[in-house]
């Protein structure tokens, strides 16, 4: 008998202190389920007019998805420690492992944050967008996709640059379609003795014929340079970026005719030769 009342006391008194654990813990259960509640509503609220504003912008979809996850996941972390911290549970432990596996996973990743951070740039600020012909590491074509680690060229002749998005927003860029035109450098030769205004007004009449040619700025047509072969012109039409390589190839081609038809010379090399007469 005194074996089973000892174990009735101690049955008894387990109960009690369960009972007093409960009535300890209650306000900081229910208070704590109440901040995990509120807090979940707060974060999807922040997170969507974070997106609203995102969009608003116009920042690309795909940075918009990646920048929600990011956002949301980090905030429910934090909830969720605050959450363990307010049942009495000690959280510096949790914030010590996450801030360790941060900082091994940052130094692991250093070259994929970096490209990580260039594409977010890239994407916030837009300094070119998809179809835009750029200029960036050696590398001149249009702008296929922009990823968040790299950014994909097309370049003239068909092939594929893909390129670093950290090395993208740290160099240097070209971008020629920003301004909505660009200029087409072509050179022609000319004969010392041919005239001069009139292979000016062969070639302007080619350039405004054209119909890729913009009429503002009006194409021009210079000296660029004197040498033994004759003279150089620098023959400057204007057009729209994606129509570059089409006024390049056929101004040249259509100039060259039109010079030829109207009887204007193209340089001619010389060669002046010494000798000496006593020999």
């Amino acid at each position: 008998m005194n074996e089973m009342e000892a174990q009735l006391d101690q049955a008894s008194a387990w109960t009690i202190r369960m009972k007093d654990l409960a009535v300890e813990l209650a306000p900081k259960l229910v208070a704590a389920l109440l901040v995990l509640w509120i807090g979940s509503l707060l974060i999807r609220l922040f997170a969507n007019m974070m997106g609203k504003v995102l969009k608003s912008r116009g920042v690309e979809p795909t940075l918009q998805r990646f920048l929600h996850s990011l956002l949301t996941i980090s905030l429910r972390i934090l909830l969720l420690i605050t959450f363990i911290g307010m049942l009495g549970v000690q959280t510096t432990s949790f914030v010590a492992i996450i801030g360790a596996a941060g900082l091994a996973i940052g130094l692991a990743l250093q070259g994929t944050l970096a490209n990580f951070a260039g594409g977010t740039l890239i994407l916030l600020f837009k300094p070119y967008k998809v179809g835009d012909l750029v200029e960036a590491q050696g590398h001149v074509g249009n702008v296929k996709e922009i990823q968040i680690f790299t950014t994909v060229l097309l370049t003239p002749d068909n092939k594929t640059a893909i390129i670093p998005n950290g090395a993208m927003a740290n160099g240097n860029i070209v971008n020629y379609t920003k301004e909505g035109r660009i200029r087409v450098d072509l050179t022609f030769g000319l004969n010392y003795a041919a005239s001069l205004p009139k292979a000016r007004e062969v070639l302007v009449g080619v350039m405004s014929a054209h119909p890729k040619v913009l009429k503002d700025p009006a194409p021009s047509v210079n000296i660029a340079q004197l040498n033994l072969e004759g003279v150089q012109l620098a023959v400057r039409p204007y057009a729209a970026p994606e129509d570059y390589w089409t006024v390049y190839f056929e101004v040249y081609e259509q100039g060259l005719w039109a010079l030829q038809s109207a009887g204007v010379a193209g340089p001619q090399p010389s060669m002046r030769v010494i000798t000496d007469a006593k020999a």
